[in-house]
């Protein structure tokens, strides 16, 4: 995607009076920051057009290939909407080299943070692979730019036009789901290529043809249209002569007419009005505003992110925390090379005015055109997106690392160092560029969308049925969750042997950094992992506590407390804490798990002290201030309303108590928000006593990752952790003893009236635990629907083309774990979706099972796959603390090889067997009932019906 830049009361005696640290010290200076910011890299062109670009790191033996195409959804003529992104997908069908879907070659070669996106201006394909895989790689990507016409197939088209398709519903079964296409079409006048989405229409992608297709492929898949980035363990002097040997014999493409599309303003100002299925109202503020290489687009940006875009932001202070007349505002500008995006909106409070929110949203909005951001404003923007592109440094490739950064600047602009200067303006821009740049772009014609509570219009289906929102304005579309003469383009100018693939030439050892352990004075363990690659630290402090911790009476209280523990400390404001955040350029979030409540922060070495004393403010000292923890409460209850609008939330709302049962200390909503009436009732006391007595010195363990060494952090840690006393008891370990209902084999249809698509989870509690070795059943796991290329994913979506993605996982948890199928599929074959994953099921523990083939591609895949997974500290420190939740050693990362080549056929099927009983399976569907109950009942089993009304008013009670 096209990355932004990238970058009190006192507690009554129930914790420790607090003690002021020492924020008076200085920040770095944000011009500091901006010198760590480096990408060098080398820059060669072969004759055929192609660019290419390479930078060496050689932190992992790894290597990211990334290549992006300068075709986008603009480039798509009236009627031919989606084919840019239909296109992406059948990329991915094959080669005339490479036969069979693409992930079966990246799978064998263990390629991680891999997938392919298209948005308005480009479509990119990516994917990370061990050093002694690159050519491998490069053979598969050379292999679909000049040899995959013969390849395409009416049978291919027809199913990926079902899978865009159901991908489309997917996106628009979502709350807030059609605002892009009304936006795209108001703002962008018919005619400009930015005026429909990229997803496209359901009637253009159904009419698709064939020959469509193999011309769009001829008129804009060209190397000369591409630029391909090598990052990782490789040189220029490396990449050269492989380049030239996969890549130089493509024949030169059409060139691409450029396109002419001048900023549009509105004639006028254009109010639109929406219902859907949402929790609240929703007010948006949009304008078009220049592209990405106009100055004023850096400046916007800025201004947008004081406004709206950070936590201080001037927005957050006077709507959410002051005058609390809303539950969450945003602003921010996306940028595009034919004009940017800016959007503001604001989630009105529940039962309020929104008319009069829409007034003071424009009274503030006029008032900062006016006024400019402050000097302090714009130095916070700019060190907290700085340190954010820091840390982006260390991957090479992926959404958002190193190649996507040097490819978007040669794409957009034609210089890959793009990156730098748009830091350098972030870095030197001043108050009044960002006055004057709003001044001149913001008080234009506005577009005003409001979405209220309500009945969305019918929605609008292909005629035949046949075939989080992505493919927008707002968000690109991925390929996955995440004539003879024509011919003549595939012909090679001179010969290259491609009738083998190049298998990887060896298999790298993963070296998983040593972990060093150590004690505060008060018991505190500490465990440390040094990684030098950027000038940053992770840190994770870890209670034993998450929503498991909820009382029953309390479903809520968890994710509640790590909320209102960022809202202020005894000495610091919510405001003034987030200012303090921005200027260090940290960042410090607390969160709650099934398991674990963890304070974490991601700090820049200059700043790490200032940025560990803020942690430990947060953690010590929180001030739960009454008037806080209102305004929480409110957006906590929007929260869980709005979880009960979407199909997602709703299932996994529901399917917990349904398999675990309310006692359970997993029987809540597995989003953790609880329900409307036990949040009501948690009072400030509430919380501050179960602050007291799970964020706990005794429960809590410290995780660091990051440029330091275990001697310079340990006193760190002592000075702010290591004398902290507790003035309460900890509270006793969860108790686990309650029994958990016999399984039931039966159907509970949430109804979901004209919704365009049906949402199937199903589930079971397994006899197994968090700390039981899972492996075996995990790779099983793998084969059935655990990765792309697994047997229901391939049935489903490849081969049917009723989905967009199907999966099934084993989820992690300290106690009984539970294995979960998850299945948005289309309405008219949801019923037999369901039997589909019943036989499939069936099939695997019976006649069925691994084949040698499966059983090899999961081996050598997950084994190849090692020395990518770890490339970054975050999986660094979270492989840390998962070792630690399941009580496994340290180095267990590196005993993965030796226990994945040592995996049988067999032992995948017994253990499938074993722990995966079909007959026990509960299914819930959330749909328009009235479409799909009568496909439900031929599968012959029981089925109970929830009615909108009455899920939306679900409780605790619910079973």
């Amino acid at each position: 995607m096209i990355r932004k830049l990238t970058l009190a009361l006192m507690l009554s005696g129930s914790v420790l009076a607090a003690q002021a640290p020492a924020f008076a010290q200085t920040a770095a200076p944000v011009s500091k920051l901006v010198e760590a910011v480096n990408i060098p890299h080398e820059k060669f062109t072969l004759d055929n057009g192609l660019t290419v670009l390479v930078h060496e790191d050689r932190k992992a033996p790894i290597v990211a290939v990334s290549i992006w195409y300068g075709v986008g959804s603009k480039n798509e003529p009236k009627g031919k909407t989606g084919y840019a992104h239909l296109f992406e997908h059948i990329m991915f069908n094959g080669s005339e080299n490479a036969p069979g879907d693409y992930f079966e070659y990246t799978k064998k070669i263990g390629a991680t943070d891999l997938n392919g996106t298209t948005w308005l201006d480009r479509t990119n394909y990516f994917q990370t692979v061990p050093t002694t895989a690159l050519e491998s790689a490069l053979f598969l990507e050379s292999d679909r730019m000049g040899y995959l016409l013969n390849a395409v197939s009416k049978e291919k088209l027809d199913n990926q036009i079902g899978v865009v398709s159901n991908e489309k519903r997917q996106g628009d079964n979502q709350p807030f789901g059609l605002v892009d296409y009304k936006r795209s079409e108001t703002l962008f006048p018919v005619g400009h290529p930015y005026h429909h989405d990229t997803i496209g229409s359901l009637e253009d992608l159904s009419a698709a043809s064939l020959d469509d297709m193999k011309n769009w492929f001829i008129d804009h898949y060209g190397p000369n249209n591409a630029v391909l980035v090598l990052a990782g363990d490789i040189n220029a002097a490396q990449a050269k002569p492989l380049v030239e040997k996969w890549f130089g014999s493509i024949k030169r493409g059409k060139d691409v007419a450029p396109v002419n599309a001048p900023v549009p303003t509105l004639e006028k100002p254009v109010k639109i009005v929406m219902k859907d299925k949402v929790p609240t109202t929703r007010i948006y503020r949009n304008w078009v505003v220049p592209g990405l290489a106009d100055p004023d687009a850096n400046a916007l940006y800025i201004g947008m992110s004081a406004l709206g875009g950070l936590s201080s932001s001037r927005l957050d202070n006077i709507l959410v925390r002051q005058e609390q007349s809303v539950v969450g505002v945003s602003a921010y500008l996306i940028p595009f090379m034919h004009g940017s995006l800016i959007n503001i909106q604001a989630d009105v409070k529940p039962g309020g005015d929104a008319d009069a929110v829409a007034k003071r949203l424009d009274e503030i909005l006029a008032d900062y055109i006016a006024t400019g951001p402050t000097a302090e404003e714009v130095q916070r923007v700019a060190a907290s997106n700085i340190a954010q592109q820091i840390d982006g440094l260390e991957q090479v490739g992926g959404f958002g690392g190193k190649a996507v950064a040097l490819a978007e600047g040669q794409l957009y602009v034609g210089d890959s160092n793009f990156y730098k200067k748009e830091l350098e303006r972030l870095a030197t821009t001043k108050p009044e560029a960002v006055k004057a740049a709003m001044q001149k772009w913001l008080t234009r014609p506005v577009l005003e969308i409001r979405v209220e509570p309500g009945e969305r219009e019918v929605y609008k289906e292909v005629a035949a049925g046949s075939g989080s929102r992505t493919g927008t304005l707002t968000s690109p579309a991925f390929y996955a969750p995440p004539g003879t003469e024509d011919m003549l383009v595939s012909a090679p100018l001179a010969f290259q042997d491609r009738s083998k693939f190049p298998e990887p030439t060896g298999t790298p050892s993963l070296d998983f950094p040593t972990v060093e352990e150590t004690t505060l004075g008060n018991g505190i363990k500490v465990f440390f992992a040094r990684r030098a690659a950027v000038p940053t630290v992770r840190v994770a402090v870890s209670f034993n506590a998450g929503y498991a911790a909820d009382p029953a009476d309390k479903r809520g209280i968890a994710s509640m407390m790590s909320t209102m523990m960022l809202e202020g400390t005894q000495t610091l404001t919510s405001t003034k804490l987030a200012e303090t955040e921005e200027k260090l350029g940290a960042d410090v979030n607390v969160g709650s798990s099934l398991d674990r409540t963890v304070a974490s922060l991601r700090a820049v070495k200059p700043n790490l002290g200032l940025s560990l004393d803020l942690l430990a403010d947060v953690i010590k000292n929180p001030a739960f201030a009454t008037n806080e923890l209102e305004r929480v409460r409110i957006q906590q209850l929007t929260r869980i309303k709005s979880e009960n609008n979407q199909p997602q939330g709703i299932a996994v709302r529901r399917m917990p108590p349904l398999l675990y049962g309310n006692a359970h200390p997993y029987g809540g909503p597995q989003t953790g928000s609880g329900y409307a009436e036990t949040v009501a009732t948690i009072t400030r006391a509430d919380v501050a006593n179960f602050h007291q007595s799970w964020i706990h010195p005794a429960k809590a363990e410290i995780f660091v990752v990051g440029d330091t060494t275990l001697k310079e952090i340990k006193p760190m840690l002592e000075q702010r952790f290591g004398k902290w006393k507790p003035t309460a008891p900890a509270a006793p370990a969860k108790n686990f003893s309650a029994a958990i209902p016999a399984p039931q084999s039966k159907i509970l249809l949430i109804d979901r009236p004209n919704s365009p698509q049906s949402l199937v989870l199903a589930g079971v509690v397994l006899d197994a635990k968090g700390s039981d070795d899972l492996l075996t059943l995990r790779a099983a796991n793998e084969v059935f629907g655990g990765d792309f290329l697994s047997r229901i994913n391939m049935d489903l979506r490849e081969t049917k083309g009723w989905s967009y993605g199907v999966r099934s996982q084993v989820n992690g948890a300290e106690d009984r774990v539970p294995f979960y199928m998850f299945a948005p599929v289309q309405t008219n074959q949801t019923g037999p979706s369901v039997k589909v994953l019943i036989d499939q099921l069936n099939d695997f523990n019976g006649a069925k099972p691994v084949t040698a083939e499966e059983l090899e591609k999961t081996i050598k895949g997950n084994v190849l796959e090692l020395p990518g997974s770890y490339e970054q500290s975050s999986a660094v420190l979270g492989q840390m603390q998962s070792d630690r939740l399941n009580k496994r050693s340290f180095d267990y990362a590196e005993t993965l090889a030796g226990k994945y080549n040592a995996l049988t056929a067999k032992a995948l099927n017994d253990e499938m067997r074993a722990k995966v009983d079909p007959s026990k399976i509960t299914w819930l569907v959330v749909g328009d009932a009235a479409k799909v109950k009568p496909q439900l009942e031929a599968l012959g089993l029981p089925i109970e019906m929830v009615t909108e009304a009455a899920n939306t008013n679900a409780s605790k009670t619910t079973k």
